[in-house]
């Protein structure tokens, strides 16, 4: 029997990179899958991307599990309402695990700009998108934990700690987020239900495939760009990652704290897609990143 088998999730924003990649891990592990987000076949957003939640819950199918693709644009209530009503329906109000991977930030971070001369509406929506619609999101998943006395969520971040992150808007958004778990965390204690954050290392995203013009094929090829994309990982090792804890039964033992792919396969035995098990924790220690 695999693991997650006749477990509920929901990925709210599954529809590519991190999010993609933990979606079709829980199939994997039999999960069945609810994959949210707001590009779906005919109708993209404005990422720019081709990517569709359909794609997804295809994927997650074909791994092995139940993938569902819900259209919902987290930043309205009334459909992220519609969204939990929906999965309480007919789920017979299960729901075992919420990742909260909603972002939408890339195209509004002004990398190498200080804030007061980037486009405050720019740094204003990607807080809207990225902690607004997380906020939203858990405020109408967590009554079904709550009422089933258990239940995990994760909230996906970018880094361990407080550290800068080299942009203003996109520090706060992913600090903020690392803070989001660490409260709800106390909140629910009481309840049974474990939040914490998790954080990829160097992403192979299909973004960051194309931003070096390679494919999972010749990504190694990027190094001539970037000598440290040679220790990234692809969203399966995230994904992998996530099937950990939700499997674990001590899980609430990390409830509250930020959490690391590369720490997490210290612990669990699980690796990326190519059976490596990159650790971007002690490359970056080696490189001096943070000294």
């Amino acid at each position: 029997m695999k693991p997650l088998q006749g477990k509920v999730a929901v990925v709210a924003g599954g529809t590519r990179g991190a999010g993609r990649g933990i979606a079709v891990s829980l199939g994997e592990a039999g999960a069945t899958v609810y994959v949210t987000g707001r590009t779906v076949r005919g109708q993209h957003s404005d990422m720019a991307r081709q990517e569709t939640i359909e794609e997804t819950a295809e994927l997650v199918t074909a791994s092995g599990g139940i993938g569902i693709a819900v259209r919902v644009d987290h930043t309205q209530e009334e459909e992220v309402k519609a969204l939990f009503e929906r999965v309480k329906a007919e789920q017979n109000g299960q729901l075992d695990l919420l990742v909260n991977d909603i972002w939408g930030g890339d195209p509004l971070t002004h990398w190498g700009t200080p804030f007061w001369e980037q486009p405050l509406a720019d740094g204003l929506l990607m807080q809207e998108r990225a902690i607004r619609t997380h906020l939203i999101t858990s405020h109408y998943a967590v009554p079904l934990m709550v009422a089933q006395k258990k239940g995990l969520i994760i909230e996906i971040t970018d880094g361990i700690d407080y550290r800068y992150r080299g942009n203003l808007y996109y520090s706060l958004a992913k600090i903020s987020t690392i803070h989001l778990a660490a409260s709800m965390a106390e909140d629910l204690r009481p309840h049974g239900v474990t939040a914490l954050a998790l954080t990829p290392g160097f992403l192979r995203s299909e973004a960051m495939l194309d931003h070096f013009g390679v494919t999972e094929e010749t990504w190694r090829e990027a190094a001539k760009q970037d000598k440290h994309f040679l220790m990234s990982e692809t969203p399966t090792y995230i994904g992998r990652a996530v099937v950990a804890l939700a499997s674990d039964p001590a899980v609430a033992e990390k409830t509250g704290k930020t959490l690391s792919t590369w720490g997490l396969s210290d612990e669990y035995p699980f690796t990326d897609r190519d059976g490596s098990r990159p650790h971007w924790g002690n490359y970056a220690e080696e490189q001096g990143f943070y000294r």
